[in-house]
């Protein structure tokens, strides 16, 4: 039945373990999601020839881009945990037992490695019906899917600001992109409902669907008594270790914060070769550098450093962003900016509003064995049933 309109009760944004991936257990659906959107382009190249003025033919010399976006709210990690981030794991069992958490590596450090990227599909359920209240075969048989294949992340953001819950923006290049409908599977080793596989093989350009079918998993509402339905601004603490002085404040940690944005671009280079119609494999651009950008109002009557005393001993410190569970003293998550250096200073002042002071300091992400510089992060995720 054809419907009116989508909006956002019908949809779910879900997320492949990798390209390959076939059974439910290695897809997952993102929660908190708040927007999704998507598209793509074909890059023609016009044939003319003389005596004759319309082209005798427009083809196609490169691979198409698809382009994902989409943003969730930030939560326990559990969203950076599909999206293949490496964030370090609660040790001990429920909520009240967690007593530390696992070793830490590089955040991106799965995003580095070259590969074959990830599916993404977007399914829509029927007008009026919510989505995550259809959990049986029959109810999702003949739902309609988006698909983005080959997706590698090319940005990764947060936005923490008072007034706003805590936000994360993705941005990821695809190869593929198809639309079919949900249908109940037989003959693949376990019974279900699922369709074609939107990744391809990269070097033959050939399509994965046709003998890799996939599930997808059920989905799921907010359950779970001690669930982390959204985070706080006034839980969210940022603090700047060494950063005592910065030339404009006598103290980084006494700034009364209003915001703070986060920045990991992941730029790609597509590496195409003869004889294949798509790039092989979408490598990411070395070195990164990520940034961290923080407004506060000033409160300090003046700096305890001059420009040319941070010049000369050029400081790297540890920066940390840390949000806890709400109603607890418990972290839910917690981002570590590993090495960051101050790149900028700008004071705003003018009648009638607050003096304010925006710094921008950056890192370079290492390799996944690198845990001195970079960005870390742990989260309350897995296990402790926080997230449903």
């Amino acid at each position: 039945m054809a419907r009116n309109r989508v909006i956002y009760q019908s949809e779910g944004l879900y997320v492949s373990k990798d390209v390959t991936s076939t059974g439910s257990g290695d897809h997952s659906q993102l929660k908190r999601v708040q927007s999704a959107n998507y598209n793509f382009n074909i890059a023609r190249q016009d044939v003319n020839q003389y005596g004759e003025l319309a082209r005798i033919d427009s083809i196609v010399l490169e691979s198409p881009t698809v382009a994902l976006d989409f943003s969730y709210y930030l939560t326990d990690g559990e969203n950076e945990k599909a999206l293949g981030f490496y964030v370090s794991s609660p040790t001990g069992t429920g909520v009240s037992g967690i007593t530390g958490y696992s070793a830490a590596s590089q955040f991106p450090s799965g995003q580095l490695r070259d590969g074959s990227g990830v599916n993404f599909y977007i399914l829509t359920t029927d007008e009026g019906d919510d989505l995550n209240s259809e959990t049986t075969i029959a109810s999702l048989t003949g739902k309609s899917v988006i698909g983005v294949g080959n997706a590698y992340l090319t940005d990764y953001s947060v936005e923490l600001a008072v007034g706003s819950i805590p936000t994360v923006s993705v941005s990821l290049e695809g190869s593929n992109m198809n639309g079919f409908t949900l249908s109940q599977l037989t003959g693949v080793g376990y019974t279900g409902i699922g369709g074609p596989n939107v990744g391809i093989n990269q070097a033959s350009g050939t399509s994965l669907g046709t003998n890799a079918l996939f599930k997808l998993p059920s989905s799921k509402k907010l359950t779970a008594t001690d669930a982390i339905s959204a985070l706080r601004p006034g839980d969210v603490t940022i603090s700047f270790g060494g950063f005592t002085g910065s030339g404009i404040v006598s103290d980084l940690n006494e700034l009364h914060i209003q915001s703070a944005s986060m920045s990991l671009p992941l730029g790609r280079t597509p590496i195409d070769r003869l004889g294949s119609r798509f790039a092989f494999v979408r490598t990411v651009d070395f070195p990164v550098t990520a940034t961290l950008t923080v407004n506060g109002v000033q409160s300090d009557a003046g700096a305890t450093k001059s420009l040319i005393e941070l010049v000369e001993s050029n400081p790297k410190n540890d920066i940390t962003i840390t949000v806890r569970r709400p109603g607890t003293n418990q972290t839910a998550v917690q981002y570590s900016f590993k090495q960051a250096q101050l790149d900028s200073a700008s004071v705003s002042s003018s009648i009638g509003s607050n003096k304010t002071v925006d710094f921008t300091f950056s890192t370079q992400i290492g390799g996944a064995n690198d845990t001195t510089n970079g960005i870390q992060m742990q989260g309350l995720h897995s296990g402790s049933s926080v997230f449903l």
